[in-house]
């Protein structure tokens, strides 16, 4: 005997279904007269509910216009507030009722259901907004928006994915799915993708490490190893330095942030350092005045500071003075000139005082064997001892013999 399966005809299930659509009507005209009171003060409590999450918006809406140019965090949270939508706000309103106004089942469970989809998908708008904003917010109104464009491209479509991933699975889940395997595949998916591109992850994130620690911008003067230079351009994945020599260098973001950077950028003053040797006849009396001197040197130049003056040490054939100063600017073109400046005054000033810089000098002496200084040439010193008779026949008068 052959066991035949009854297939339900069309025009049965309509039927079914239009009395299932009859019978919740009528289930729901029960409830509104048989709980009127309970709808009335529900529905004002969702009524007032909406109204406020509407005037939250209207006051984000208002402070995007007002304050447009100017992102801070108050400018940040009015944009999440001017991102929630009409639907949540009705669902919210809708879900409130439902729970203090005794609801049938079937319309709870309807309502419950479009509430947490739509409150699900308003969390991730809101993170997304906040998140976004946070990023905005540390990069910086004056950083450059065309060669970072990029990375935040990637971050805000990186931040988009995973909030909104994360809300599905809550959909999901919410609805009796079993989403253990969909994030363990992910997970596993995750692993694989960044194990490939390792390399490019590394350096994105270093891109992003610029962006929120900010190290250096564009602009800045920094120095790495024996490079310096000035930034140009901040890239996703490599930063170009213009070296003071005039070639352009290129170097992966991650290379540069495992090296120690030198930023000139935010120097209130440039201290500068100057070595003077002066000749070992130099009387103690005049190394004693030069740090003073030297002092109202420098305090004679704008923007200067005297920090220290001395003398340091004895050379070969020179006494050791340091001067150390500050110029107080931050234009390497206009401490440049200063520093010229005050060298030129030292100079001048010397002149005028008969102190003598040292410069590199050696005599050379011959001794006897038993020690007596002698003449390193005989024809010198015999010519040396005809002038000396010469002029003892015109003066009459012995003049020293000369020893050597």
């Amino acid at each position: 005997m052959i066991n035949q399966t009854t297939v339900p005809r069309p025009g049965a299930a309509a039927q079914d279904i239009s009395q299932r659509v009859v019978g919740l009507v009528h289930e729901i005209s029960v409830w509104i007269a048989g709980n009127a009171i309970g709808i009335l003060i529900a529905a004002a409590i969702g009524t007032f509910i909406a109204l406020v999450l509407l005037g939250l918006r209207g006051i984000g809406c208002r402070i995007i216009r007002q304050g447009a140019d100017n992102l801070h965090w108050r400018l940040i949270f009015a944009r999440a507030l001017a991102k929630t939508h009409l639907l949540f706000i009705i669902l919210c309103s809708a879900q409130l009722v439902a729970e203090h106004a005794n609801t049938p089942t079937a319309l709870r469970q309807l309502i419950q259901f479009l509430f947490v989809i739509a409150a699900s998908l308003q969390a991730a708008i809101w993170a997304r907004e906040l998140i976004l904003g946070f990023v905005e917010h540390r990069v910086g109104p004056e950083a450059d928006r065309t060669t970072l464009g990029s990375a935040t491209g990637i971050i805000r479509l990186l931040v988009s994915v995973a909030l909104f991933a994360i809300a599905i699975i809550l959909i999901l889940d919410n609805l009796g799915v079993n989403v253990t395997g969909l994030v363990a595949g992910l997970g596993i998916g995750g692993i694989a993708i960044g194990l490939a591109a390792q390399g490019i992850f590394s350096d994105l994130f270093a891109a992003l490490a610029i962006i929120f620690d900010k190290p250096f911008r564009k602009g800045d003067n920094i120095r790495f190893e024996n490079i310096n230079g000035n930034v140009e351009r901040i890239g996703l994945k490599t930063t170009r330095v213009r070296a003071l020599t005039g070639e352009q260098i290129i170097v992966s973001n991650t290379n540069l942030l495992n090296k120690q950077l030198h930023n000139f950028a935010n120097l209130e003053r440039r201290r500068m350092t100057l070595m003077l040797g002066l000749i070992c006849q130099t009387p103690p009396e005049v190394c004693a005045r030069l740090p003073d001197i030297l002092r109202r040197i420098v305090e004679a130049h704008d923007n200067t500071s005297m920090v220290r003056a001395g003398m340091v040490g004895f050379g070969a054939s020179t006494l050791d003075f340091e001067l150390v100063f500050d110029v107080h600017s931050t234009d390497y073109d206009v401490v440049f000139d200063t520093r010229s400046a005050i060298c030129i005054a030292i100079l001048k000033t010397f002149n005028e005082a008969d102190i003598q810089l040292a410069y590199p000098s050696q005599t050379s002496f011959t001794a006897a064997p038993d020690g007596t200084l002698i003449m390193p040439y005989p024809d010198v010193k015999l010519l040396a001892t005809d002038d000396l008779d010469e002029a003892d026949n015109e003066t009459g008068e012995k003049a020293p013999t000369a020893r050597g």
